[in-house]
């Protein structure tokens, strides 16, 4: 056990420091959380080996309280998330590990594209896990987040759960902000309920092993209700006088009853299958309708949004080779791809914003560029990464 602890020494070591009060509080919170640990039957020796030397790292304090000035309209985070680049490395994600996504697919009997649009969207295949140690994220949300301490207390007793396991190397536990890791993202206690060993060696690694990720992400997805055969939707062509109080993801009707009022497929086709779905219309009757199932309910409960459920359902469709979203958004400003959000970038560069790297990540310094250059075209401030401002830079 102590081979398999010591190297969360390392992973922990080199934190920024922070003001000697705040180490302190740190200190005693976490020598509270010591006693609180052993009740769950996480040994001293643990416990004391991921957590010797560290410091609260304050920074995520403002992930979690800042709201953003910027809401993501549903075109633009579908526009990021399911663009053609990301379909390209998926296929090629798809290619590499399609013994272990075959598998997993025969295992759970869910779709093996669906497992890869989690995949997709949750990691960009792998290339975007994290970087934070989640032990020190969520000791320092435990001691010093202004809500939902408990919540994250819980997921920190499952990382030290996982450390003392020894499924995954202590060195390789990083992820996000509040504590989500590995290709999937999972949550510290949904690791525990939920993982698998999908390749074979007797632990579950969802950080290094791919075959771990995705029989743990299709064992997820079929605890959550996955249906084996049933699609999780389609795009589809509402009639005129469609009652918009009709639409929502839970108001699942007959698709005769849907049928009846007029729904067909985008193509013109009739609806067709024995099943319950209900219709969602994420920007309203003028924009793209669909209809979903219990399949998309499964997938929604990774993330409970909506926005988040079609970016998973949409890129499985691309990578089986579907079509993209037929509609127009209701928007005569249009959502830019990952590589136009470059070019973007790179323009403002140009034109002498210090926006940092070109990496298609609109942050803070890219949104207060755009926001000048808003002001300049005569459109409102938003900080908006759209194709007027875009064309503007190009012009």
């Amino acid at each position: 056990m102590k081979n398999i602890l010591a190297p969360a020494l390392f992973v922990l070591a080199g934190l920024a420091a922070t003001p000697a009060t705040a180490q302190a509080d740190f200190g005693s919170c976490l020598a509270g959380l010591r006693s609180q640990a052993a009740a769950k039957g996480i040994s001293a020796q643990a416990f004391d080996a991921a957590t010797r030397g560290i410091a609260p790292d304050l920074t995520i304090l403002d992930l979690m309280n800042n709201q953003p000035e910027f809401k993501t309209p549903i075109w633009d985070y579908l526009a990021a998330l399911v663009d053609d680049e990301r379909v390209q490395d998926g296929r090629m994600a798809m290619r590499q590990w399609g013994q272990a996504l075959a598998a997993a697919e025969a295992r759970f009997g869910v779709d093996r594209h669906a497992i890869a649009g989690v995949w997709g969207v949750e990691s960009n295949f792998g290339k975007d896990i994290g970087g934070r140690p989640l032990v020190q994220s969520l000791a320092t949300l435990v001691c010093y987040a202004p809500r939902r301490n408990e919540y994250f207390k819980g997921e920190l007793m499952a990382t030290l759960k996982i450390v003392q396991d020894g499924d995954i190397n202590p060195t390789a536990l990083r992820g996000s902000w509040a504590g989500a890791f590995g290709h999937t993202q999972f949550m510290p206690s949904t690791f525990q309920r939920l993982a698998v060993d999908g390749d074979g060696d007797g632990r579950r690694d969802i950080m290094n092993s791919v075959p771990d990720a995705v029989h743990s992400t299709a064992n997820f997805l079929k605890k959550a209700g996955w249906v084996n055969g049933l699609p999780w939707g389609y795009e589809v062509r509402l009639p005129e006088n469609f009652n918009p109080g009709l639409a929502g993801r839970k108001n699942k009707k007959p698709l005769s009853t849907w049928a009846a009022m007029g729904v067909r497929r985008i193509d013109g086709r009739p609806l067709e299958g024995n099943y319950a779905a209900g219709i969602i219309i994420p920007a309203g009757v003028n924009g793209p309708a669909f209809i979903v199932t219990k399949n998309f309910d499964a997938v929604y409960s990774y993330n409970a949004a909506e926005s988040y459920g079609l970016a998973i359902a949409l890129l499985g469709d691309r990578l089986k080779g579907l079509p993209g979203i037929q509609t127009a958004w209701p928007t005569d400003d249009p959502p830019l791809s990952r590589a136009q959000r470059r070019e973007l970038q790179q323009l403002l560069t140009a034109r002498g914003y210090d926006v940092g790297e070109p990496d298609g990540k609109i942050g803070a310094k890219t949104r207060e560029a755009i926001k000048d250059v808003e002001r300049r075209i005569g459109l409102e401030p938003r900080g908006r990464p759209g194709g007027k401002v875009l064309q503007a830079l190009r012009g």
